[in-house]
């Protein structure tokens, strides 16, 4: 039997039966055909967690068809793209900037899809930026009984339906915002001193568009500065850090052949705001990772907290990055209702090591509030996890209202919404 695994090679999921519909016709006839725990979507596999994990039957969406078109107001203006869910960001942001548009906020990787990265609440950086589901207005959805539901902003179980951990449905189609495109310059400012990095950390991570610091947990930390062109921005040199005089990888010692362009190169904002390229292997390659968001105001205790179990994380970290996002309304989004510090573990593919890991740094940031990333390795207990969603028992009325035979729950929604 082969064995089917994600992208970083830590989950091996419990199933080898993956589908690749061509239809949404075939996915909802996939749907109504599925017992309990029968189905679940696998976006592009870029989830550390088992979130995507099942015993039944894998669906991948990526052969629908690749619809992207703009959604055109009755004056004429473009308000939206809609997408399929199983595109990535890399095929469609060419396409949308090719109308004149961008979408304001991307992940670190073009490789992953749009559906998948607004189930599991993933974000870009900037406190001006929040999530990329704060930015979808409407989702259509095959749910539990294999028909199709449109949600638009405005409903009132809207703000549930976006970051669903893939539990209500499979996403076949997206309507998300655009906005005028827009060039990017990219800056790395290498060897910020990590006091000042926590005494100005707002500021650090205010210096441009998108904002993200690399720290190997030392003394030292390097920032990676993306301006939209024309805009102002924060001055880094005076805080002791200095320019990069060549492109850097996130990682220090890996070749940055695959990350996007720096040293001021001007491009076009999908061309910058990822840190790797659309075209090559992401990242490492081989790695684990796992990220939690803090309230903003709270973003330098986090920091001070890991840098205190430094020597206990060191053998098995390869990075931490520290980004900023703005807060928002989706219900499961680790970002809910708070301007947040997201402080993200990059790890070596060590799962047993991780482990411990992840459960020194769970002890450092618990007193915090801190929200671990759905896609992200996490261990925290679910009544811990509860507690920190207002919205968390609104969620589980949708999944029996939406799923009511729990076709497309897997072990983690059991865990964390139907404890025994």
């Amino acid at each position: 039997m082969s064995r089917l695994t994600n992208w970083g090679g830590n989950v091996v999921f419990g199933t080898s039966r993956k589908v690749t519909p061509a239809s949404v016709g075939e996915v909802e006839g996939i749907v109504r055909a599925a017992g309990p725990r029968g189905v679940r979507v696998a976006g592009r596999g870029h989830s550390f967690s088992r979130v995507g994990d099942t015993q039944g039957l894998l669906v991948s969406l990526q052969n629908l068809p690749s619809v992207c078109e703009p959604v055109v107001a009755a004056t004429g203006a473009v308000t939206g793209a809609r997408v399929g869910g199983g595109l990535t960001f890399g095929q469609v942001c060419p396409l949308v900037d090719a109308w004149g548009y961008a979408l304001p906020v991307l992940g670190s990787l073009p490789h992953i899809s749009l559906g998948g990265a607004c189930a599991t609440g993933t974000h870009g950086s900037g406190w001006n930026n929040s999530t990329v589901g704060a930015g979808v207005h409407e989702v259509v959805l095959v749910a539990g009984d294999g028909r199709l539901r449109r949600v638009g902003r405005g409903d009132e179980q809207f703000d549930g339906v976006v970051v669903s951990l893939g539990a209500l449905g499979a996403t076949v189609e997206l309507v998300v915002q655009v906005v005028e495109s827009f060039d990017v310059e990219q800056f790395v400012f290498e060897r910020l001193p990590f006091p000042v990095l926590v005494e100005r950390l707002g500021e650090v991570l205010g210096a441009g568009y998108s904002v993200s610091v690399f720290w190997p947990l030392g003394p030292l930390a390097d920032v990676w500065v993306k301006r939209r062109v024309g805009d102002r921005w924060w001055d880094l040199s005076g805080t002791g850090a200095i320019p990069a005089r060549a492109d850097r990888h996130p990682v220090a010692g890996q070749s940055a052949v695959n990350c996007t362009p720096q040293l001021g190169a001007r491009g076009r904002w999908f061309e910058r705001l990822p840190h790797f390229r659309a075209g090559f292997a992401p990242a490492t390659g081989h790695e684990i990772q796992s990220e939690y968001l803090v309230a903003a105001d709270d973003g330098g205790q986090a920091l001070e907290a890991v840098a205190r179990i430094g020597a206990d994380l060191a053998p098995v970290l390869l990075t931490v990055e520290v980004r900023s996002v703005a807060e928002d309304r989706c219900w499961l989004s680790p970002a809910f209702g708070r301007d947040s510090v997201a402080v993200h573990f990059t790890w070596l593919p060590d799962p047993v090591a991780v482990e411990a890991a992840v459960g020194r740094v769970e002890d450092a940031l618990g007193p915090l509030g801190a929200r671990p990333h759905w896609g992200k390795v996490f261990h925290m207990n679910p009544a811990t996890v509860a507690s920190l969603y207002p919205r968390w028992d609104d969620f589980r009325g949708l999944l029996d209202e939406y799923d009511p035979q729990g076709k497309f729950r897997n072990a983690m929604i059991d865990q964390f919404f139907f404890p025994d």
